[in-house]
């Protein structure tokens, strides 16, 4: 699937905007029938367009007061040490994202904790111990504005 026509575009935002939508409810809202919109899906999800559907849990409400930027730099960035990096930081459940950036550091974690207590002893355990750490930086999420990817236009 190398382009998307206007009943892709249309089932992305409208999956983005619900994912859940059930199959016959999506197929009426594109102009589609069920089995050609059901096929579409899945052909999206095939070709990594969709990534999965997920349930926006509110952090607050499960306990997880604290979320932190924390941008790492490397002591060596060989090919080698980064995977080593990498690997190590996909494993920790608490980043819950990481990115390569630009300037100074490599990666810029975000990292969620209970509070600030054990947002340091994670730091120290964990973070301060992943392989070939040369610097650490971190900010706090004093409060959040906006969370969310642009919506797709729909064609239709």
């Amino acid at each position: 699937m190398n382009t998307l026509d206007k009943f892709d575009l249309a089932i992305l935002a409208h999956l983005q905007a619900d994912g859940r939508l059930t199959n016959a409810e999506l197929a009426q809202r594109v102009g589609l029938s069920a089995a050609p919109c059901w096929r579409r899906v899945r052909a999206l999800e095939q070709a990594g367009f969709i990534k999965g559907y997920h349930a926006h849990i509110d952090r607050h409400k499960i306990g997880l007061g604290v979320l932190a930027f924390v941008r790492i730099d490397a002591e060596i960035s060989s090919g080698t040490r980064t995977r080593e990096m990498e690997e190590a930081i996909r494993a920790i459940p608490e980043v819950v994202s990481c990115h390569y950036i630009s300037g100074k550091g490599m990666f810029e974690l975000q990292v969620v904790a209970r509070d600030l207590e054990s947002f340091s002893h994670f730091t120290r355990t964990v973070l301060l111990n992943l392989p070939n750490v040369k610097d650490m930086h971190t900010s706090f999420s004093l409060g959040e504005v906006k969370s969310s990817l642009p919506p797709i236009p729909s064609p239709l």
